[in-house]
């Protein structure tokens, strides 16, 4: 730990003594981790990189689920083509399932349109996360992935105090504006005990398809600078690229070649639990 990070330790004492007891997931559903992709802000393409870090996960070998916390805006399904509703079984919802075996669970699976609006207050959001984590039969899984809503709101509070974190995925952007509001998530992680995996700074750029230039819609990048200044390591980048806007808009974002960086998520996932092994055996 930093010696700038002393006053986030002390912090993060007092709110995981407020914090409530940890919910049990469904009969049945045993996960290794629980990996939440947050950002602060709207509009980075989180959601796109929950969605690319699970199907590199799933091509690593991994047996993976995404529990899409953002109920007001969900897009996973979206993403993913998934339309057919969750069945209902004895024991709580069997999620539905991705072309690669992906598990999913949306409450746009449960609208009868997908472009039906939820209009819901902070305690009710805050519900249907917790029964995503208790009442979805997620089976057993390698990891999950929770696709969480912009801000330090009501379904990141949940996720981050009620769900056992193993690491979170911090998503940016190259404006600073943008910079500004993420670092209050990377403060919010810090605060409630969540260990952060690293960042992945998207849209970073343009590459011309005529004289192959990068052209920096945005600006330039802030992701160094972000997380050199938080102490946190740097995932890797993401360029504007108009065949992931393609894939993504057809439902069939598991087919885009991009993103590879983030098998390295697998990696750091396994080092930790390895870590903390030897430290309980110790």
């Amino acid at each position: 730990m930093r010696p700038d990070q002393k006053g986030d330790a002390t912090s993060r004492e007092g709110d995981k003594s407020r914090a409530p007891k940890e919910l049990t997931p469904a009969p049945g559903t045993s996960v290794r981790h629980v990996v939440p992709v947050m950002s602060g802000k709207g509009g980075v393409g989180k959601s796109t990189v929950a969605a690319l870090l699970a199907v590199r996960l799933t091509m690593a070998g991994w047996q993976v689920g995404i529990l899409d916390a953002d109920v007001t805006g969900p897009s996973i399904p979206k993403l993913f083509g998934i339309k057919p509703s969750p069945v209902v079984a004895k024991g709580g919802l069997v999620p539905a399932t991705s072309r690669l075996g992906i598990r999913v669970m949306s409450l746009n699976l449960l609208l009868p349109r997908e472009d039906e609006p939820v209009i819901w207050r902070g305690p009710l959001i805050a519900g249907a996360v917790r029964q995503f984590w208790t009442d979805v039969l997620w089976g057993q899984l390698d990891c999950l992935v929770v696709d969480l809503p912009p801000g330090t709101g009501d379904a990141p509070l949940t996720v981050l105090q009620s769900i056992p974190v193993d690491g979170v995925v911090i998503v940016s952007a190259p404006q600073q504006l943008t910079t500004m509001v993420v670092s209050k998530a990377i403060g919010m992680a810090r605060r409630l005990g969540a260990p952060i995996l690293g960042l992945v700074e998207n849209m970073s750029g343009v590459r011309c398809s005529r004289c192959g230039e990068l052209i920096q819609v945005f600006g330039p990048s802030q992701a160094r600078r972000i997380c050199g200044s938080a102490g946190i390591r740097l995932l890797g980048v993401l360029p504007l690229d108009p065949e992931l806007s393609r894939l993504g808009d057809r439902g069939a974002i598991e087919e885009y070649a991009g993103g590879e960086f983030l098998g390295v998520v697998a990696s750091l996932l396994e080092a930790d639990q390895a870590r903390h092994q030897r430290g309980g055996r110790s």
